[in-house]
């Protein structure tokens, strides 16, 4: 979310009750000056929520892992 830092400042209870599901960007002046995030998401958590529904079902990253680490992978 974005949010002018005015209107951050003004309902400061209400942002900070929004913490817990998302972050928040204060603007001042149409430039972004500080990001505002919660400290008990992890960041995988975070990056996890923001690739749900985008992978295929049938995604193995360990599969992907492992044929990565083949092909770079010194002939013997």
């Amino acid at each position: 979310m974005v949010v002018t830092a005015t209107e951050f400042k003004v309902n400061f209870g209400k942002y900070l009750s929004m913490l817990a599901t998302e972050d928040i960007f204060i603007t001042k002046n149409g430039k972004k000056i500080a990001k505002v995030s919660n400290p008990n998401v992890s960041a995988v958590e975070a990056i996890s929520g923001i690739l749900a529904g985008r992978l295929p079902e049938d995604y193995d990253a360990k599969a992907l892992r492992e044929e990565r680490l083949q092909k770079y992978a010194p002939d013997d």
